[in-house]
């Protein structure tokens, strides 16, 4: 596998420098010297808007589930082995968002989940409850002045580049969250300071900043700081069918101390079609926790597809395989079947219930049983 990620790697490198110089090669042109045009008639002038078009909305999102564990079993406290299951709230973000003027706007997003239970020597009245946290809150500056629709530089605890794209395409993170996130690989939020540009027609865009690197549920540890640059091309923005082909190329070069790696690449090759939307994806780290630790490689890669009628009625296939460590033999594998059905709704408006199935395996040496759950998920968001 080492010289196709080797060869992929290349690949994906040349395409990350392509879209770097798409907006300058635009800006070269545009600078070019053009006759004069005729002077446009006087308009008359208009009222200036009340604070220049400011703006204030808030908005919730909130997932809840039922899920049932076939296996593992386990014991309640008289010693009966039981399946578990739980109604629960597995995320609810409180969403406020607005702007200042035409060149400034902001968002603020908590985000409500479940405390992780505390041991019995720890236990506290709080253990179990549901905690508040900063998801979001950034400040941003719109760059459309300058540069084509849709570039802005942003300011603050804001997501991070290839989850803000890949799950705008996804679309079913109340199910769960996708491979790089579940297996501990990426953030979808982070504290940094980060540009995106759209190149002209459509044609792609590039987001990338730098970051702490510790994601937004801790504050930073050291002077180490994330590079992080997700390059997307579309190659054929005005074809019918070809305008849903995406290729996209993410790299993260952090470090956990000076001189100890914490590398991401990920390749990912999207298309998106009236009936169906589907993804494969590639990933390669490296992570060496001090100097004095071994250097730990890992690959994985996630399949998935959503198969999608005229009715909202939709199907979820994914399939996830993570290897650990290169060196040991045995992936950990996930697989997600499910139906769900989207209620028509004008946007931002979105309300959706799915039902799926999810199993997860372990390699011999992790020794740890075969998961299998049963769930009912609902998305409700305004």
């Amino acid at each position: 596998m080492k010289p196709f990620m080797l060869g992929f790697r290349r690949l994906a490198g040349g395409l990350a420098l392509g879209l770097v110089l798409i907006p300058a090669f635009a800006a070269a042109q545009t600078a070019v010297p053009q006759a004069s045009p005729s002077p446009e008639p006087p308009k008359a002038a208009a009222s200036p808007a009340p604070f220049d078009g400011s703006s204030i909305r808030f908005g919730t999102t909130i997932f809840t589930n039922f899920t049932y564990t076939q296996a593992p079993t386990v014991k309640d406290v008289d010693g009966n082995v039981i399946h578990t299951s739980a109604f629960d709230v597995t995320r609810a973000y409180l969403n406020l968002a607005g702007s200042i003027n035409r060149l400034l706007s902001f968002r603020v997003t908590a985000d409500v989940s479940r405390l992780a239970s505390a041991g019995a020597t720890s236990a506290t009245s709080l253990d179990g409850s549901e905690t508040f946290r900063l998801k979001y809150a950034y400040g941003q500056v719109s760059l459309d002045s300058v540069l084509p629709k849709g570039s802005w530089v942003r300011l603050g605890a804001q997501p991070t580049p290839l989850l803000d794209f890949t799950e705008t395409v996804y679309q079913y993170r109340f199910q769960g969250t996708q491979m790089v996130e579940r297996d501990g690989y990426m953030s979808s939020s982070d504290f940094g300071l980060t540009s995106k540009i759209n190149p002209p027609d459509d044609f792609g865009d590039i987001h990338a900043g730098i970051y702490n690197g510790e994601t937004y549920a801790r504050g930073e540890t050291n002077n180490q700081k994330s590079f992080q640059i997700r390059g997307t091309l579309r190659p054929f923005p005005k074809k019918e069918v070809g305008k849903g082909l995406r290729l996209t190329a993410f790299y993260n070069a952090d470090r956990y101390v000076q001189d100890a790696p914490r590398k991401r690449f990920v390749g990912d090759l999207s298309f998106e079609h009236k009936y169906f939307v589907a993804s494969a994806e590639l990933l390669e780290a490296s992570d060496q926790v001090s100097k004095q630790a071994p250097l730990i490689r890992s690959n994985a890669y996630s399949v998935w597809t959503r198969l999608k009628t005229t009715i909202g009625v939709e199907g979820l296939l994914r399939y996830d395989s993570v290897q650990p460590d290169e060196k040991v033999e045995g992936r950990r594998k996930r697989t997600i079947v499910g139906v769900a059905y989207w209620f028509k709704t004008k946007a931002p408006l979105t309300a959706a219930v799915l039902v799926d199935y999810e199993g997860v395996t372990y390699p011999f040496a992790a020794n740890r049983p075969r998961e299998t759950r049963f769930a009912l998920h609902s998305l409700f968001g305004f």
